[in-house]
Formats: structure tokens, C-alpha cells, sequence
């Protein structure tokens, strides 16, 4: 992860659309909201009870077919992939996305609406900075079955190419590149979804496309028409006759672009990988790309995120001045040698601090821990976190002498490596969300030698000291 000079966006106020859902045919009333940094994109169904909230998370992802369908806790969400390309290629990063059903409008079967809706409204920066993802490796992930395969390669900027290989005479091969991300609403913000005939009369069979029409969708005639197919069509799409026309649409529709099948299937890898959580810089290139391995390749994308974060140590000065020195660690925390286990202050935060400890062979602990080959005890390294922790939450109340932290619960525990004497302990933690009525939930990290050694989920709450 690396750390930009670029802060993070949401958007200046509410925004409203209404519209009709291609697969469920459902009205549907949906707004864009601005959310807090580090919100991240969340969709909230309002009309059910207790108006649940689904983030824009792979692990969530539960169907594709023909769109991607998000479920958390029983609550869907179907076809997100339009709403989030939209938010990415308005270069947002926190929204929430108010529904009052279980799929966002259609429109006109592009991200078009949506980016004007967004664009309306206008943009701004919020007190946070963004984080990226930068590609070093090249990643990639193939579908074996469908020959769809997805690769991420470095780059300077956030970039995007697919290539379409549809085996028809009426499509053929098609590709589509974005190189900048400003160029999303002029270049594939108006690429329109699309079907083949003979997907078309598949969905109609199976009652899906209730809120299709020939305005929200470009449909490829692939096969000849019979006349039991027409009037089908004809029916569903409420029209009086339906035709072909030479470039092999059904009906009148004018295509947007030449190449617009590829376009929106670059869309839909935009709308897709944006489920990683996390912005891209480097190059994505989708061969025959589709919901299913688009979201397999964030899952993947995803995981070694998360496995990098883990593993990043953090970057700091071991010999520049602290922030709290051992003398103001005892000013602050009850602890006292043997059993004070934090040497230095080094970043102190609203949400994170950084502590050191080096480990020496003085240690009382090694005394029996273990003779002839010490090894620092793993529930001391927690204590030692949690004592970093302490000063984390005791720096939020303006007489911390007068506080006492208590340990409430300690959860998902790893060791990863031993610690010895001779080991310099660098410990992170993070703010897992706010701190209520002097409760915090902590995500404790303890590196040494470049690698994590240690690692937990601490909750903690601060107590006024009676008398005081």
C-alpha cells in the first residue's frame, strides 16, 4: 500500500434518480449520499427493516449472472456493477447508495445517467489522504472454462484494456482501452449493456429482463428470427414490429461507438474490481472478460491486498526524537518496569500510534523463558500491544494519569515468529472503528526484522480512576 498526496473524495450533497430494474422490473428510487473517509462505497436498502447496509466487497459476491449480485446476512443487491463504475470513473472514494429495492435503475443500460447525477451534485475532497495499491507483479487470474482471463501489470496510473472475442459474424472481436481515468465519462460512461438473440430468449424464458426494453439494451441478432421468436419479442418489448437492421441490432437502435460492446464490457471491469476496496495503479488487462472471473480477479486482488497490509512494516526512524519518551509513557500508563513494556512513543494519531520496545537479554522473562534458548512469551508481546494501545486511548481524555485501560476481549491471535533478545519490537495499532464511551477496538500489529512477528484484535476500555 502506498500513501498518496492525493486526498480522498466523496460527493457535495444528496442525489436522487428513479427508474426500473432490467432483471426484476421493480420501480426503484435510488440516491447517491456523501459518506466519511474511509467510508469506502456501501449500498443501504431502505426499505427493509432496519435499512441494512451491503458494502461493495467481493465476499459478498453470491451470482453473475448477467450482472453482479452482492448478498450480506439474506439482503441482495443485483446488478451493482453500472452504480460502481460510475463512482470509480468519477474518481470518488466514500458513497453510500440508498435503494428502496434490491436493483439500481437501469436507465439506459450505461453508466451515463449515473455520472451525470454524480457530476450535478460535484465533488469534493475530504481530510484524509488515498491509499493505492501499487502494481509491482504481475497478478493474473484464468477461468479455465471460458478461457476469460484477467492480468494486472505496472503502470504509472490506473489504466484499463479489454478484448472481446465474441465467435459471431454480427459482433466478432472487439477491443477497448482507458488510459486515464478522466477520460471515463466521454470515452465509456454511454457504452450500453448488451445481449445476443439467442441469450435474449434464454432470459425470457427464465422471467428475467422484466424491466428490459430496446432502449436499455443493444440486442445482437445472432440466428434467424423465427416467427414464434418475433412475436415473443414483440410482446415483451411492447412494440408492434420489431426488425434487423444491417449492422445486425434488433429494431432502430444507433450505437454509441463502433466498439461499444467492448467499451461497456470495460465498464463492467471497472464496476467490478472496485469490489477490491482498494484504488489500482497499474495496467488491467481482461481478455474476454465477464462478471464471473472479473470478480474472481478481485477476490485474488483482494486477498494479497490484505496479506501486504499484514505483512507491511511500518517505516520509521528508530533514532529520531519520539513522541513520548519512557519518562511520559509513565506519565500516562500505570505500568512500571518489569512489567512496562513499551520504550518509546514514535506516531501518535487520533487513530494510530506507533511504539517501539527493544528486547534485551536483561529481560526478566527470559529467565525461564526459555533457559538456553529465550524466546519473548507470546502473551507478553499482546501486553505490550495493548499497553501501545493504552496510550492511544488515554491520549483522547485531557488528564490520562487519571485513567486506568482494561483489556476487555482479544481475538484472531497469530504468532508468526519468535522474538529474541537482540530484537527491536515495532508495534502499529489501528483504529477499528470510533471510540464510544471510552471503548476502542483495536487491530494490534508487532513486526521485527522486516517481518510480522505478532499479531490481534484488541478491545480496551478506559477508566476513570475513583476518587479522582
Amino acid at each position: 500500500m502506498t500513501a498518496t498526496d492525493n486526498k480522498q473524495k466523496t460527493i457535495q450533497k444528496k442525489v436522487t434518480l428513479k427508474g426500473v430494474g432490467l432483471h426484476t422490473g421493480h420501480n426503484v428510487t435510488m440516491s447517491f449520499l456523501p459518506a466519511p473517509p474511509n467510508h469506502g462505497f456501501a449500498f443501504k436498502r431502505v426499505d427493509l427493516e432496519g435499512e441494512p447496509i451491503i458494502e461493495a466487497d467481493a465476499n459478498y459476491v453470491v451470482n453473475t449472472q448477467r450482472g453482479t449480485n452482492l448478498e450480506k446476512n439474506g439482503v441482495k443487491i443485483q446488478t451493482s456493477e453500472h452504480v460502481l463504475a460510475a463512482l470509480v470513473g468519477m474518481d470518488l472514494d466514500n458513497v453510500l447508495i440508498e435503494l428502496d429495492a434490491p436493483e439500481p435503475p437501469i436507465m439506459d443500460g450505461s453508466s451515463k445517467y449515473f455520472v451525470e447525477a454524480l457530476e450535478k451534485v460535484g465533488v469534493e475532497d475530504q481530510d484524509e489522504f488515498r491509499e493505492e495499491y501499487v502494481i509491482k507483479d504481475v497478478i493474473s487470474y484464468k477461468d479455465e472454462a471460458s478461457g476469460s482471463e484477467i492480468t494486472v501489470i505496472p503502470a504509472e496510473s490506473y489504466q484499463v484494456t479489454t478484448m472481446v472475442d465474441f465467435g459471431t459474424k454480427v459482433l466478432g472481436t472487439q477491443n477497448a482501452t482507458l488510459d486515464n481515468l478522466a477520460d471515463f465519462k466521454e470515452e465509456i460512461s454511454s457504452a450500453r449493456t448488451f445481449s445476443f438473440l439467442h441469450e435474449l430468449e434464454m432470459l425470457l424464458e427464465h422471467g428475467l429482463i422484466k424491466g428490459g426494453d430496446l432502449n436499455n439494451a443493444i440486442v445482437y441478432v445472432d440466428k434467424e428470427i423465427s416467427a414464434d421468436t418475433q412475436k415473443k419479442l414483440e410482446k415483451a418489448f411492447n412494440k408492434e414490429k420489431l426488425s434487423v437492421k444491417p449492422n445486425g441490432i434488433l429494431d432502430n437502435l444507433t450505437l454509441h461507438h463502433p466498439n461499444e460492446a467492448a467499451r461497456h464490457k470495460l465498464l463492467d471491469v471497472i464496476g467490478d474490481l472496485a469490489l477490491s476496496g482498494t484504488r489500482i495503479r497499474g495496467k488491467v488487462i481482461a481478455n474476454k472478460p465477464g462478471h464471473f472471473v472479473n470478480t474472481q480477479f478481485a477476490k485474488k486482488l483482494q486477498k494479497i491486498i490484505k496479506q501486504e497490509r499484514r505483512n507491511y512494516v511500518p517505516q520509521v526512524d528508530l533514532h529520531a526524537p519520539p513522541v513520548k519518551d519512557i519518562n511520559q509513557i509513565m506519565d500516562m500508563l500505570p505500568h512500571r518496569p518489569p512489567f512496562l513494556l513499551v520504550d518509546k512513543i514514535l506516531e501518535l494519531s487520533e487513530e494510530h500510534v506507533i511504539g517501539i520496545k527493544n528486547v534485551t537479554m536483561n529481560e526478566p522473562f527470559f529467565v525461564g523463558h526459555f533457559p538456553g534458548a529465550p524466546v519473548m512469551p507470546g502473551v507478553l508481546q499482546i501486553e505490550a500491544m495493548a499497553q501501545t494501545g493504552g496510550i492511544l486511548v488515554l491520549s483522547t481524555v485531557p488528564d490520562p494519569e487519571n485513567y486506568l485501560t482494561y483489556l476487555l476481549k482479544i481475538d484472531n491471535v497469530r504468532y508468526k515468529h519468535q522474538v529474541v533478545p537482540g530484537d527491536t519490537l515495532i508495534f502499529k495499532l489501528d483504529l477499528m472503528s470510533p471510540i464510544r464511551r471510552g471503548i476502542c477496538q483495536m487491530q494490534a500489529r508487532a513486526y521485527a526484522n522486516g517481518k510480522l512477528v505478532s499479531e490481534a484484535e484488541i478491545m480496551a476500555q478506559i477508566t476513570k480512576v475513583k476518587g479522582n
